[in-house]
C-alpha cells in the first residue's frame, strides 16, 4: 500500500487526532492508554519537547492499540527520527522539499502543514492529497477551506490549531474535511494531575458528540 494509501485508510476511521506534548515521559503509556479506552487511537505526539523521543518510543513498544504519527517534523532529520521510533505517519506545521523527499526516501505517509495554496500545490506536486490546515482558526478558518476547495476540489483537509471540543463538529461537516487535529483531547492540566479517567470521558464524550450529528 502506498503511503497516501496508508494515511487515508489511517483517518478515515481516526477523525479525531489529539496533539500531545509530552513533558514527562512516564505520563506516556497512560495517556495513550486513557486515549484508546475513550475510542481515540490515532496519536500525534509532537517533537516539542525534551521528553518526546522517549515518549514516542515507549507508547509505539507499549499501546500497540495506538497508531502512533509524530508531529512538529521540521527537517528531513526529524523524519529519520520518526521513522526510526516507529511512527504510522509523520505531521508538520509546514512542509519543504527536503522533508517531502526524506518522506519519500523512508516511505512515511506525511500530513503536511499547508496554509495557502501555493503549499496545497507543492503537497499534490508531492502525491499528498489530504494536508493539514494549519493554523486553522488564525489562517482563515472554515471559510478559508471552503474557499480553497474551489481550485482544489479533490484535496482533503486535517485542520489544526485552535479547534476545540465546542467548534470540532462544526469543521468535520465542512466538505472536504476528513478529520481535525486539537489539543483538547489531552489536555496538559489533566495530564499534569494524571486524570487518565477525564481525559478517557474527553475522548468518548467527543466521539459521541460527533456520532450524534453525523449523516
Amino acid at each position: 500500500m502506498l503511503p497516501r494509501e496508508r494515511l487515508t485508510a489511517i483517518l478515515s476511521t481516526n477523525w479525531l487526532v489529539p496533539v500531545i506534548a509530552i513533558e514527562d515521559a512516564r505520563a506516556a503509556v497512560p495517556l495513550a492508554q486513557a486515549l484508546v479506552a475513550g475510542g481515540v487511537t490515532a496519536l500525534e505526539v509532537t517533537l516539542r519537547t525534551a521528553a518526546a523521543t522517549d515518549a514516542i518510543r515507549q507508547i509505539v513498544r507499549e499501546v500497540p492499540q495506538a497508531t502512533v504519527g509524530v508531529g512538529t517534523i521540521r527537517s528531513a532529520e526529524d523524519v529519520q527520527r520518526a521513522v526510526d521510533l516507529g511512527a504510522k505517519f509523520g505531521v508538520s506545521p509546514g512542509t519543504t522539499p527536503k522533508i517531502y523527499a526524506a518522506c519519500a526516501a523512508t516511505n512515511l505517509p506525511l500530513l503536511p502543514g499547508t496554509a495557502t495554496a501555493s503549499e496545497i500545490l507543492l503537497a499534490l506536486e508531492h502525491g499528498c492529497e489530504i494536508v493539514k490546515f494549519f493554523p486553522a482558526v488564525p489562517a482563515g478558518g472554515i471559510a478559508a477551506i471552503k474557499a480553497l476547495r474551489g481550485p482544489f476540489p479533490t484535496v482533503q483537509f486535517c485542520p489544526t490549531g485552535g479547534i476545540n471540543e465546542a467548534n470540532f463538529s462544526d469543521w468535520l461537516e465542512v466538505p472536504g474535511v476528513v478529520a481535525v487535529g486539537g489539543s483538547w483531547l489531552a489536555p496538559d492540566d489533566k495530564i499534569t494531575a494524571r486524570d487518565w479517567s477525564g481525559i478517557t470521558e474527553i475522548a468518548r464524550r467527543s466521539r459521541a458528540r460527533r456520532a450524534a450529528v453525523a449523516p
